[in-house]
Order: structure tokens, then C-alpha cells, then sequence
């Protein structure tokens, strides 16, 4: 695949920045757009041009994509977080619909046809069957779901009525780090750097929402991937995305750890005592989500490296040791 010149947004976030490390490593001119509002601009990657703007000022992201000739674009920039989602909807459909929406509007202005969108698993909502293959029904529970799914649906639509090219990659519960990149959110509200926090006497103890699932050990089961390997499956798609075709990709391992196991694992690889307690279930938590990853396997020969637990855990320990203060450049 010769170079590409590729636009990242939210490039100074946790998977982003990941992302954009591993583009460059492939050879890729790279700049990272992002307004720091989440990202910290110590973990843009040396090699890539940094942008400081909105994703949603079209006229900056639009002389941006000119100036730097771009082919493509990687779109991670929105705002996550499903509780907030949930008191705030319009903000969130602001940031994350009416913001893609501005950014499309500027790749079609300049001819930009190569768009791979960070989607989410809460797409699926509670799903009817495990592992979710990417034609379960779409049934979003939080604002959160839901604006991401309004995204892929004007992605589906653009695909099919213009020559542009788009691929959305709904993934599980990301994890771990790089030697160099790891997760640093204010506030966490990841399960594996909160329990993390919690060994390292950062945190007074971790909570367990619900006991009482249909469970082995009573706790909530979900699917964690590594972000290295998720890194990689942008970089494949970006690659691989065909003008006038839409495809979204579960990305996944196929394998389910509790809440208890989490735990459980970071004890075993960091040789501390975890303190926890149960808390009542949140509403629309789903006992069990594991990914059928299956398509993005066969369409882009895209599967995990680092699947398991315990080195995925290993991995976010090492960075957060090496980092106590995370990237120390946000209060």
C-alpha cells in the first residue's frame, strides 16, 4: 500500500494516539487534529503534525485537510462517556452526530473519499445472543449508543449515494498499553486503570456494579481488547476502505472476562491487594458482551495478538507505573 496522507482527529486520546503511532510505523504522513478537551498533547506521537482545533469548525478542519493534501481520514474526537450521555443528550448528539457531520462536509469539499469511523459496541444495547455478530439488531440504551449509531447510518447512506468509502469499527472494552502510550482519563471510568488505581493505593477501592448476574461469578462478563491490536485494525481499515462501499467491524477477542476475573488478574500481576465492594447493578449494564469477530477476520485478516488477560493487564501496569501521573500535562 503506498503512503497515504491521513487526517486523525482525536489523535491525542488514548486509542487515537495509539493509532497514529502505529499509521506512522507503516509509513503514513499523519496529522493529528484534537482540541484537548480529553487528549493530552504529550501523547501525540513525535513524527505527526499536531493540529489544536474543533472537529466541528469546519472551515479549520477543512484548510487542514487541504493544506495537507489528505487521502483519509480516521475519526476518533467525540465525547464517550454514557452516563454523561444520558443527562447531557443534546450535547452529546452536538459533539458526536452534528460534529462527524461538519467533518464530512469538509472531506467532500476537498475530496477526501477514505473515512474509518471509531464506533462502539453500544450500538447492540442487550443483545439476544453471544457472541454479537454485526447483524444483531441495533438497539442502542444510553445517547451515548445512539449518536454513534446516527453516524454510521449517515456514513451507510453517504456510501451508497456518493463515491466515498467509509468503515466503522465497533469495539468492545479497549485496554492496555504501549511501551510509550497508555490510558490516561480525567475522570477514569474504564475498569481495568480503575482497578489499577486501586492497587497502586490511588484509589480507596474499586465498586462491582451487581453481583448477581447470571453469571459464573455472579459479575458483569465483557470482551477486552488490546489497543495495540485495536490500532491495528484502523490501520488495515483506513487501507482497505473502497469508495462507494460502507462496512462497520466488530473488534474483539471472542472472550468474556467477570468483573471478579479483572480483578482477580490485576492481584496476580501486580502482587497487591485490590479492596472492593459490591455496589447495586447500573441500569443497562448487559450481563454478558463478547464480540463474534469473525467478518473483520476474513474482510481485512485482522485478529488479536494480545488477547489475553494477563498481558493486557501487564501491559497497563508497566505504563502506569512508568507514568504515575499519567501524561501530567491536564490537571
Amino acid at each position: 500500500m503506498p503512503p497515504m496522507r491521513i487526517l486523525v482527529t482525536g489523535g491525542a486520546g488514548y486509542i487515537g494516539s495509539v493509532t497514529t503511532a502505529t499509521l506512522l510505523a507503516r509509513g503514513h504522513d499523519v496529522v493529528v487534529l484534537d482540541d484537548l478537551r480529553t487528549g493530552h498533547r504529550a501523547a501525540v506521537p513525535d513524527g505527526a503534525t499536531f493540529v489544536h482545533a474543533d472537529v466541528a469548525d469546519r472551515a479549520v478542519v477543512e484548510t487542514t485537510l487541504a493544506a495537507h493534501d489528505a487521502d483519509a481520514i480516521v475519526h476518533f474526537a467525540a465525547s464517550s462517556l454514557v452516563g454523561e450521555s444520558m443527562r447531557d443528550p443534546m450535547a452529546y448528539f452536538g459533539n458526536n452526530a452534528a460534529g462527524s457531520i461538519h467533518l464530512l462536509e469538509a472531506a467532500r469539499a476537498v475530496g477526501v473519499d477514505r473515512f474509518v469511523f471509531s464506533s462502539t459496541a453500544a450500538l447492540y444495547g442487550t443483545p439476544d445472543d453471544v457472541p454479537i455478530p454485526e447483524t444483531a439488531e441495533l438497539r442502542p440504551e444510553s445517547v451515548y449508543g445512539a449518536s454513534k449509531l446516527a453516524v454510521e447510518r449517515v456514513l451507510d447512506w453517504l456510501s451508497r449515494t456518493t463515491p466515498f468509502g467509509a468503515i466503522a469499527l465497533r469495539y468492545f472494552n479497549a485496554a492496555g498499553a504501549t511501551d510509550a502510550l497508555g490510558e490516561d482519563h480525567r475522570p477514569e471510568t474504564h475498569l481495568v486503570p480503575i482497578v489499577l488505581q486501586a492497587a497502586a493505593g490511588r484509589r480507596d477501592e474499586v465498586r462491582i456494579y451487581g453481583d448477581d448476574y447470571p453469571t459464573p461469578d455472579g459479575t458483569a462478563i465483557r470482551d477486552y481488547v488490546h489497543v495495540a491490536d485495536l490500532a491495528e485494525a484502523h490501520a488495515l481499515a483506513v487501507e482497505a476502505a473502497t469508495p462507494g462501499r460502507f462496512e462497520a467491524y466488530n473488534l474483539g477477542s471472542g472472550v468474556g472476562y467477570s468483573v471478579r476475573e479483572v480483578i482477580d488478574t490485576v492481584r496476580e500481576v501486580t502482587d497487591r491487594d485490590v479492596p472492593s465492594r459490591v455496589d447495586a447493578r447500573r441500569a443497562g449494564d448487559p450481563p454478558r458482551l463478547v464480540a463474534d469477530a469473525s467478518k473483520v477476520a476474513a474482510a481485512l485478516g485482522w485478529a488479536p495478538r494480545h488477547s489475553d488477560l494477563h498481558a493486557i493487564v501487564a501491559s497497563a501496569w508497566a505504563w502506569h507505573q512508568a507514568h504515575p501521573d499519567g501524561y501530567a500535562d491536564r490537571p
